[in-house]
């Protein structure tokens, strides 16, 4: 069942925990956690002490990398005690409590960013609200910006569908997981957007406003 609000405050400390128990048994839905989060790190880090929009950024933990690196970070968390436990992290932080499915504050909107980053967050969105969202962050990226997605992601629905049976008994019905080609299908008319495959139920989106293809500079 997928967690309210409440239950990601109840969740916050335990939080990492829970991620480290299944990443080291690569485990859905957390296999790759660390390999995903690193590759959006080193493609962020390609642009020294840049301005960086994190969606979804939970207790810090790949937000506070780039933050130590010397990078501007604002960020967005619908979880209050999240929030609080990332800003003792990084009081410089711009982070504000916010429900990405209300649409993009207006401190958000009214700025440009070198990246923006989303880790294990939009499949909590409809397909077709995570179209709609990117559809909004493509004109606050800078010329050459890119959106960096590590997310539950599957290259085909097949895959999605298989490992929904490898994992049957803790299979999270509500959320809503990325199948690379139906949504870089849908996105090819308006923007680049490449999926890097980590683990057999992760990945990594990088997208950009461009139609051209886009190089993974580390993995």
């Amino acid at each position: 069942m997928m967690l309210s609000k409440q239950g990601f405050n109840l969740w916050a400390d335990e939080y990492d925990k829970t991620v480290q128990v299944s990443e080291e048994n690569n485990l859905y839905p957390f296999a790759g956690y660390k390999r995903i989060l690193n590759t959006i790190f080193n493609e962020a880090m390609q642009n020294e002490k840049s301005k960086i929009l994190d969606i979804g950024f939970g207790t810090g933990v790949l937000t506070s990398k780039l933050y130590e690196e010397g990078h501007q970070m604002d960020g967005l968390d619908f979880s209050s005690k999240m929030v609080s436990i990332a800003q003792a992290k990084m009081p410089n932080a711009n982070l504000k409590e916010w429900d990405i499915s209300n649409g993009l504050p207006d401190f958000v909107s009214e700025n440009k960013y070198d990246s923006i980053i989303s880790t294990y967050t939009l499949h909590h969105l409809t397909d077709e609200a995570k179209v709609q969202l990117i559809k909004q962050l493509l004109p606050i990226l800078n010329q050459n910006g890119k959106l960096l997605i590590g997310d539950i992601a599957f290259e085909t629905r097949s895959q999605l569908n298989n490992c929904r049976k490898d994992s049957e008994g803790y299979w999270d019905e509500e959320e809503i997981y990325f199948v690379a080609e139906e949504i870089t299908a849908t996105l090819a008319a308006f923007c680049s957007c490449t999926f890097y495959p980590i683990s057999h139920c992760g990945g990594v989106f990088i997208i950009s406003g461009s139609v051209m293809n886009q190089r993974l500079t580390c993995q």
